[in-house]
């Protein structure tokens, strides 16, 4: 059996940056899963926070350059790379000077929420897509973390099914308790669209908030799995709106995490 790839899709990663408890998850266990033979690849925003000389980050030079599309404008994508201190795995940075330049990462110094999280969220979805497609490496699983990655798996449905790269690319969309009252503008619609992409298609996100991003990515990911400290409301969320794609995996010892993980991805690749 050939190496299962994986790719591995979030806000945050440790060392680099921390503000949930999603940075430790995406920091273990790719590495867990490189271990067991499977090859990775991490990709996560380069938001300001994020010391570039302290953490060696330098641009891709071959992969920087696409535009990526925001309803009416485009934005440059710049990608850049850096290793994992004594781990042989490398963390793929999407940036884009007016969405990641800023000393935050989802709410200003005031403690508001930016009213373009939409639009980064977006940006670094189509980004991530588009970079792996120049990487022109095809992965069996995309494993996406919390909201802001959770427009992956409806791309990849639509815009991309055609795509030879993604044609058995499986999407498991993993739910944190990250939440935020912000309801985003009616335009936001219009900024998600791409070809295949009209209003019915997305009509899970028609809240235009928290739980309409959250019910976006179960809609369209082939798996949803929930971390084991979430609410009681998220956990009737997904009730809701997961059916049979659910999957609860309990606080177990690290191995046994692993070891779960490694069946689903396997289950999920055939």
């Amino acid at each position: 059996m050939s190496k299962l790839r994986i790719l591995y899709v979030a806000s945050e990663i440790n060392p680099f940056l921390q503000t949930s408890e999603v940075a430790n998850f995406v920091r273990a266990l790719p590495q867990a899963m490189q271990e067991k033979g499977m090859e990775i690849r991490i990709l996560v925003p380069r938001f300001g926070l994020i010391n570039e000389r302290k953490n060696r980050l330098h641009e891709v030079v071959r992969l920087s350059g696409i535009n990526i599309a925001v309803g009416e404008e485009e934005k440059p994508l710049i990608i850049k790379v850096a290793s994992i201190p004594n781990a042989k795995l490398q963390v793929y940075f999407i940036d884009n000077e007016d969405y990641f330049q800023r000393k935050s990462v989802f709410h200003d110094k005031q403690e508001k929420f930016y009213e373009d999280n939409d639009e980064r969220a977006i940006f670094f979805c189509k980004g991530v897509i588009e970079t792996v497609k120049k990487l022109g490496w095809a992965p069996d699983v995309v494993h996406c973390n919390d909201w802001m990655t959770s427009l992956i798996p409806l791309y990849l449905k639509t815009t991309y099914k055609n795509e030879p790269l993604f044609k058995d690319t499986k999407s498991v969309f993993a739910i944190y308790n990250t939440g935020f009252s912000h309801k985003f503008g009616d335009d936001l619609f219009d900024k998600v669209k791409m070809v295949d992409i009209d209003d019915n298609i997305l009509a899970p996100l028609k809240s235009k908030d928290y739980e309409g991003f959250l019910k976006i990515g179960m809609e369209y990911a082939d798996m949803v799995i929930k971390s084991e400290e979430i609410s009681d409301k998220l956990t009737q969320l997904i009730e809701e709106c997961s059916k049979d794609k659910k999957c609860e995996i309990n606080k177990e010892e690290d191995e046994e995490l692993f070891e779960s993980y490694y069946n689903i991805y396997n289950d999920l690749a055939g």
